[in-house]
């Protein structure tokens, strides 16, 4: 625990001006990001007696070892530099929204040439128009159904569209007129998309000119005597009625507006948004958060504007955003969101009526939302405790392992040997940190070995993360440090600058190492950690037969009740271990099986693989090409023309020749 003392900043050093500013920990990783109107009165504020702090910020003050800022002309800059920054170094004492679910949208893919409606989660793509949130993935299904009658577009995927192309025939929905069929040529590109941004344009609330458009096609078409066809249209727009019904109008004037309210305690506050677009709700989310610093309602109202709109551009943002209270001080978040959507946005609070009363609908959801997270996180706490402790006592560890990490081997008979690393940090998952690896060092089946090579390469990334950040000093190198962070055939995303303090790959070591097998595995995983000079991590090894408990040097298992939650914890450790091993290894067994002769070139990468078979529409084709006409396709020059011509003629062997009545190899 540091003292704020050690790290307080002269007087004077602070300006007195706009900023953002950072707190690190000893390993330089950024643990709190924080803006302020005037840097020198916020960080003064931190360095008080810390009696007279809160708990929180006590504990993020005292686990700090340094502080720096940087200066920016206004408060907007700072309030977009504050998000970047919380978005790119994750800091532990920020607060953090999380959904308590993956909420679907109703996506149209305009980015496509023929546009396709779909459900959609995670982030959002460019050229994709959403609607939505939406609480259930049904609802989506049930709107859009009613909708295709009127909008017939594209829902199909891509393989059943190109399977539908080749052949020239258009699936079921195309036959009961529920797609236009775009697949055989029924409507061009051109159609089909102006079909989807009609679509898109009642979906986002433009209902009344289009419904009075179809009235008025209806009439003429009665006048006209055709009935038929006036019949279709007066199905249509009973249809459009009822899709608009399961959403209700709320508010009486076609607002668009998101509404936000938030429900709170001293640990954890609760957030519902409801999404309000041409006077009906189109959506809602929840958020849930621990309050790890000492925040008001204004600031929980800021952060959340922060995580709905720091992505968000144009029409995503609405018109109007209300909220229990306004930050402090509210302008420059308004700049803010009218930058993001390029028009003028109203920031307030609701004062008087339909927008008051919906707002205490919104608020009643958060409450509701708070009480049911409580009671469901209280019982998880209290289960996730016990088997910490469970395991701590019957391993004989000196506290709770609150980071368990847990190892699995996976092979075919030998090949595409691999190995994953799942990691549980409080006895949850936390799947960021999942890490897989490849077995380079030896062929064959050989399970004990292939754990020892990677408890030794996960271990020796740690070694070489702590001497990076300076907290001790290797005295001899180990030869394998030398590679580059590659070489070690460890299928991660490249790692960012370790003095930015960014997260790093294997910065945090575990309290407990899991390894899924026995004896043999455990002391392979122990003589790793020995030969590394590490002695503060426990091993232990969990059997599949009898789900016994192994220990190093021990000749006789541990063994755990099995209604332990101790036992419970580990065998979940050890299945995602295995489920994300065998998921590996089947990737990797599948592209292998999928390799061709081209695969073989050296430099031919994807792009121009794909390039070369669509020019020539076979690798025989190919094959029989002169090195002039493999030069045509474009991004291929003389040089890649003549080594794939070269590798070709290599692998041209004929085939031998095969008696179809015997089955026998007939010889030359």
């Amino acid at each position: 625990m540091a003292d704020p003392s050690s790290y307080r900043p002269r007087p004077g050093e602070i300006p007195d001006s706009p900023g953002v500013y950072r707190f690190r920990d000893d390993h330089r990783r950024v643990i709190y990001v924080g803006k302020a109107k005037s840097l020198r009165q916020r960080l003064s504020s931190y360095f008080q007696d810390i009696s007279g702090l809160h708990p929180r910020t006590a504990t993020m003050v005292t686990t700090a070892a340094s502080v720096e800022w940087t200066m920016v002309s206004t408060e907007v800059e700072a309030l977009q530099l504050e998000y970047s920054w919380i978005k790119e170094f994750d800091p532990r004492f920020n607060v953090k929204y999380r959904d308590d679910k993956s909420y679907p949208s109703l996506a149209v893919t305009m980015n496509e040439e023929f546009p396709r409606a779909q459900v959609m989660r995670g982030p959002k793509r460019k050229g994709v128009r959403y609607f939505g949130p939406y609480g259930h993935a049904w609802a989506i299904r049930e709107t859009v159904d009613l909708l295709l009658r009127v909008f017939p577009i594209r829902t199909c995927s891509a393989g059943v569209f190109k399977r539908a192309t080749a052949v020239g025939r258009p699936c079921l929905l195309g036959y009961i007129d529920k797609c236009s069929a775009p697949c055989t040529g029924r409507v061009t590109a051109e159609e089909h998309r102006e079909l989807a941004e009609d679509f898109c344009d009642f979906m986002a609330g433009r209902t009344g000119t289009y419904l009075r458009r179809l009235e008025e096609r209806m009439r003429e078409a009665a006048e006209e005597l055709e009935y038929e066809r006036a019949g279709r249209l007066r199905d249509d727009i009973e249809a459009l009625k009822r899709a608009m019904e399961k959403n209700a109008v709320v508010l009486a004037d076609a607002t668009d507006a998101d509404l936000i309210a938030l429900a709170e305690d001293e640990l954890e506050a609760a957030v519902q948004i409801f999404h309000v677009r041409g006077g009906r709700v189109r959506g809602q989310r929840g958020w849930v958060t621990d309050k790890v610093e000492q925040v008001t309602t204004a600031d929980l109202v800021e952060s959340a504007l922060q995580q709905l709109y720091g992505e968000e551009r144009g029409d995503s943002v609405p018109k109007e955003v209300l909220v229990p209270a306004l930050p402090e001080p509210a302008e420059p978040v308004a700049e803010w969101l009218t930058e993001h959507r390029g028009a003028r946005v109203s920031l307030r609070v609701p004062q008087r009526g339909d927008k008051k009363d919906l707002m205490a609908t919104v608020q009643r959801n958060a409450e509701q939302a708070l009480v049911l997270h409580k009671t469901k996180r209280a019982s998880d706490l209290t289960t996730r405790s016990r088997a910490l402790e469970e395991i701590a006592e019957a391993l004989a560890l000196d506290s709770a392992p609150l980071r368990i990490e847990c190892f699995d081997i996976s092979h075919l008979q030998g090949d595409d040997v691999v190995a994953s690393m799942v990691v549980f940090e409080d006895g949850l998952a936390r799947k960021s940190e999942y890490r897989r690896f490849q077995i380079k060092s030896f062929a064959g089946q050989d399970d004990v070995r292939a754990m020892h090579e990677v408890i030794s390469r996960r271990f020796r990334r740690y070694l070489r993360e702590r001497e990076r950040t300076g907290e001790w000093a290797v005295e001899e190198r180990d030869p394998d440090q030398e590679r580059g962070p590659d070489d070690d055939g460890i299928e991660i995303t490249p790692s960012p600058r370790d003095e930015d303090g960014r997260p790093k790959r294997f910065a945090y070591p575990p309290q407990l190492v899991v390894v899924d097998g026995g004896q043999p595995q455990v002391a392979a995983a122990r003589r790793a950690l020995d030969e590394l000079g590490i002695d503060d991590v426990a091993v232990c090894g969990l059997a599949k037969r009898l789900e016994e408990v192994w220990l190093p040097g021990e000749d006789d298992p541990v063994i755990l009740p099995r209604t332990s939650e101790g036992l419970y914890l580990l065998q979940r450790a050890r299945d995602e271990a295995h489920r994300f091993a065998i998921r590996y290894q089947r990737g990797k067994r599948s592209q292998s099986i999928r390799r061709g002769p081209l695969d073989a070139v050296p430099g031919l990468g994807e792009t121009r693989t794909k390039a070369l078979l669509k020019h020539f529409g076979s690798v025989k084709r190919l094959r029989a090409a002169t090195i002039e006409e493999i030069c045509e396709v474009p991004g291929v020059g003389r040089r890649t023309a003549e080594t794939v011509a070269a590798v070709l003629a290599q692998d041209s062997r004929p085939a031998p020749t095969v008696n179809t009545a015997t089955g026998e190899i007939i010889e030359d």
